[in-house]
This record gives C-alpha cells, sequence and structure tokens, in this order.
C-alpha cells in the first residue's frame, strides 16, 4: 500500500533525486532516473561558481537547472498532498477501498504541503532571478565590448 503523506514528504525532501517515483513506481522508473539529470548539472553548476566565481558563464545556465528541479519536485509534492483520498488509492492502491487509510491527508501531509510551497516557491522565484540577473549583466558586458 502506498502512503501519500510519505510520497508527499519523499517529493519535497528527495524529489530531486527522483525518491517519490522509486516509492511509487519501483526502482524501474525510467522518470525517477531522469530526475538525477537536471540535478547533477545543476550540482556542476554550483561547483563551478565555487571554482571559477560568479562570472562562469556555464553557472549561469546550470545552477537554474537544480532550481527548477527542486520546483518541479515541490509542486509534485503539492499535487499529491492535495490528491482526493477516492483518487489516491484508485490509482496508487487499486485492491483497497476508496476511502483506505494510505490515501487520508492528516496533518503531516499538511506540513509538507506548506513547506513545499514555501520552498518551492522561494527557489523558483531565485532561481529565476539567478538566471535572468546573470544574462542581462553578460548582455552589457558584451554590449560594453562592442562598444570599445
Amino acid at each position: 500500500m502506498k502512503n501519500k503523506t510519505l510520497a508527499t514528504w519523499l517529493a519535497f525532501v528527495g524529489g530531486p533525486l527522483g525518491l517519490h517515483r522509486f516509492y511509487l513506481y519501483s526502482l524501474g522508473d525510467l522518470w525517477g532516473w531522469l530526475y538525477w539529470i537536471p540535478t547533477a548539472l545543476g550540482l556542476y553548476g554550483v561547483q563551478r561558481v565555487q571554482v571559477a566565481g560568479l562570472d562562469d558563464h556555464w553557472s549561469w545556465i546550470l545552477i537554474p537547472l537544480l532550481g527548477f528541479s527542486m520546483a518541479a519536485s515541490a509542486l509534485t509534492a503539492i499535487v499529491y498532498g492535495l490528491m482526493a483520498p477516492e483518487k489516491w488509492n484508485a490509482k496508487f492502491n487499486p485492491r483497497n477501498a476508496a476511502d483506505a487509510l494510505p490515501g487520508q491527508t492528516n496533518w503531516i501531509t499538511v506540513g509538507a504541503l506548506v513547506c513545499a510551497l514555501l520552498v518551492g516557491t522561494g527557489t523558483l522565484m531565485a532561481s529565476l532571478a539567478f538566471s535572468f540577473q546573470r544574462y542581462f549583466e553578460y548582455q552589457i558586458e558584451l554590449g560594453q565590448k562592442l562598444s570599445q
């Protein structure tokens, strides 16, 4: 039986690694393994910033991938947490009753929803702000080089 609260927390905490997909669909889930790609690229971008500094052009392309991956995982946690118990049990626990306990929402689920909403929106906004700021700074640098 797949528990909605556990899946919501896994999507929030381990979503960029696909842990919620592995819990719900097993280790053979392709989408769970594909979650690793933008996460790894984003972490590589963070590592490039630590080595080369903020002027590294690849870092402002790669870092937002990590942020978008985290924001997408938070959105997935919100979708899981807000799913009706009947729909949850029909999709993930089809052999149980529509109102079975694993599909019910409780305060721990609501806590995951609140955390996912706060962290997801903050991460998404920070990723957008970082990438746009670096893009426009790069455009200004190019304009200054052309004008000289």
